[in-house]
């Protein structure tokens, strides 16, 4: 196996099928760990003594390093050897998940959840990459794809259930469960991932990497603490405006240098772009609608971590058993064609789940919402073989970095205004009533995001079937002139 001679058929063979579980359970470790540990907070809190703010940057603090370092985590992969920085990277996350369950105290608990978001900044692109430049373009780029990103969106799901369970026995163990899985997947990431040589073309910007990680971190660590320090005050609004002048610092830097780190007519790919906004829809939507579920099941309901799990565990179900038939729809109907009606069957639940009030059943209002909410999450393998189609060998990286970096920094700004939009509107002396009015403007928010994401996939789609000319929304428009170097 090697990016020069990519698997074609889909008959693999047994070594083919460990690369690239492998490579899915590594991407399932990555979910699995945001959501246990946001199951554990409680017991965390209580155990170490930390506030409720500082409890928030367990989960923050690992986004913080994931979506700040992902671009240059892809393009890292792309200069200096996808093996390479795959194996160094997921031995740097097993590490620190294993400091993690010994720590004493809050801050270093928050600085080891930081060094595992950084690790998978790198892990994440790179395995992204190796297979899209293992796997041809077609039929057998969509099988790996559509198996390695549901195990991504699997991940996350039953984390929940995972959290939930080990919980109940002592929150370390929601820290230590990654380290075995994490050590047996090094070992067979070394044995099994193809040996590959650093880019012979190129070089390092590491200016364009300084402003773009300085820019994705400050963006990020913005947005997650402007509701406790206020999106008018100074800070933020000061914050902001560093960030802008990182990113068009960056920009400059990337129109000038011989060899940049992103190359900018890869955003004017226009299959690239329109995932990146589906991407943004699906994970912004859906995040902060389960971020208000938690909250309202939880605290005013009063059910457990794990009824709340099992409630939502439909959700991993739908998006495992995908697996079996989403890279056969993609080869029949197209990316565009899913990811719009994915989105606009998930917008739906969202609208149904708005009936739901404090004395609802699970079977007759909660339940059938989530199941068409499951149902967008079908669309989530359609959506990363639409971002890598056409993409050369040599920025696959780039390409998995970029729909990546959307993909967390996106949905981090859309819950950080969720968040701040429940606060706003939560009384003094809340009932359950009071409790319920105050989450649903988020409730609607979410529906919107879902249906706004969905209104633009159907417009990349529905204007050619309506002049009866073939659809290209999943071809790759070429670069203008001046862009293509």
């Amino acid at each position: 196996m090697s990016s020069t001679l990519p698997i074609s058929g889909t008959g693999w063979t047994a070594r083919v099928w460990a690369l690239l579980i492998t490579l899915c359970i590594v991407l399932f470790l990555d979910g699995l760990d945001v959501s246990m540990i946001g199951v554990a907070l409680p017991s965390i809190g209580s155990e170490l003594h930390m506030s409720t703010s500082s409890l928030q940057w367990l989960v923050s603090g690992y986004v913080l390093g994931y979506g700040g370092l992902l671009l240059l985590g892809g393009r890292t992969a792309d200069l200096m050897g996808r093996r390479r920085v795959f194996l160094l990277a997921l031995t740097v996350f097993a590490v620190a998940s294993l400091a993690g369950g010994f720590v004493t105290s809050g801050p270093l608990l928050i600085l080891t959840r930081f060094v595992k978001g950084l690790a998978a900044a790198f892990t994440a692109p790179t395995g992204l990459s190796i297979i899209t430049t293992n796997f041809a373009e077609g039929p057998a780029r969509n099988k790996a794809l559509s198996i390695y990103t549901v195990f991504g969106a699997g991940g996350y799901s039953f984390g929940l259930v995972f959290g939930g369970l080990l919980t109940g026995v002592g929150w370390r163990w929601t820290i230590l469960l990654p380290v075995p899985i994490a050590l047996a997947a090094l070992a067979a990431a070394y044995v099994l991932l193809p040996k590959d040589r650093p880019a012979t073309e190129g070089g390092h910007d590491l200016l364009g990497a300084v402003f773009s990680t300085s820019g994705m971190l400050l963006l990020v660590y913005t947005v997650v603490s402007a509701p406790t320090a206020g999106w008018d005050s100074v800070r933020t609004l000061g914050s902001f405006a560093a960030v802008v002048a990182l990113f068009t610092t960056f920009v400059v830097t990337e129109s000038r240098v011989r060899h940049p780190l992103v190359r900018l007519g890869i955003l004017r790919t226009s299959t690239l772009i329109r995932s990146c906004l589906a991407i943004v829809a699906m994970g912004g939507s859906y995040f902060s609608w389960q971020f208000i579920v938690t909250l309202f099941l939880q605290d005013t309901i009063g059910w457990s971590p794990l009824h709340l799990a099992l409630a939502l565990l439909p959700v991993g179900l739908m998006v495992t058993l995908s697996a079996l038939f989403s890279d056969r729809l993609v080869d029949r109907f197209g990316t565009g064609r899913i990811i719009a009606t994915t989105l606009t069957v998930m917008a739906i639940g969202y609208f149904m789940f708005l009936r739901i009030d404090t004395s609802a059943s699970y079977v007759g209002a909660i339940l059938p919402a989530v199941l068409l909410i499951a149902v967008g999450w079908i669309g989530f393998p359609a959506v990363n073989i639409q971002a890598t189609n056409g993409i050369r060998n040599e920025e696959q990286g780039l390409a998995a970095g970029v729909l990546q970096t959307s993909m967390q920094v996106g949905p981090a700004v859309l819950l950080a205004i969720t968040s701040a939009m429940i606060a706003s509107g939560m009384p003094a002396d809340p009932t359950r009533a009071t409790m319920l009015d105050a989450y649903r403007p988020g409730l609607v928010f979410a529906a919107v995001i879902a249906s706004v994401g969905a209104l633009v996939a159907l417009l990349t789609v529905v204007p050619w079937r309506l002049r009866g000319a073939p659809e290209v929304a999943d071809e790759l428009e070429p670069l203008p002139a001046e862009l293509a170097a």
